[in-house]
């Protein structure tokens, strides 16, 4: 809350100061900012309305009784595709790990889980794809899901 305030006042303290400096560019960039905003926003919105679903469909006790301990790689890859696919917000991933830890799910593959919730988007490809090009949102995806499956193989070996 506090971090909000002090980002919300010094955001306000900085554009103040910009309107006074340069009034037209300041209206300006005001103005190229929300067009930027209302071109994303379909896209944001849908976004939105998927990781309400994904919450609401993928519960903790769901997905730790596929990932137990005991499932192994196919578990890790489990993880690597439900990780890819939904779209959770980054400050659920954390608490949702530990939740799966402490429900009996196996580190290997939560660790596979949040990686890939963290670095994949196949959800948000139209969205990459629409501000990067194709070609680097697929190779993005594909590296990042390549890592995060070297990271959950190497955290099995390395802590079992």
């Amino acid at each position: 809350m506090v971090n909000s305030i002090v980002l919300y006042g010094l955001v306000l303290l900085l554009s103040s100061f910009s309107f006074y400096k340069d009034k037209q560019k300041t209206q300006a960039a005001f103005v190229k900012a929300w067009k930027i905003f209302t071109n994303l926003l379909p896209d944001l919105l849908a976004i939105l309305l998927f990781v309400g679903l994904s919450l609401s469909i993928l519960s903790p006790a769901q997905i730790s009784a596929l990932l137990g301990q005991d499932a192994g790689f196919p578990g890790i890859v489990l993880s690597l595709v439900i990780g890819a696919i939904a779209l959770i917000p980054s400050f659920v991933v954390f608490p949702l790990g530990a939740t799966l830890l402490e429900n009996g799910a196996g580190l290997a593959q939560v660790s596979a889980l949040m990686a890939s919730l963290m670095a994949v988007g196949i959800m948000t490809i139209p969205l990459e794809s629409r501000l990067f090009g194709k070609r680097f949102a697929y190779v993005r995806n594909l590296s990042a899901l390549m890592m995060c499956l070297f990271f959950s193989l190497l955290v099995m070996e390395v802590l079992g």
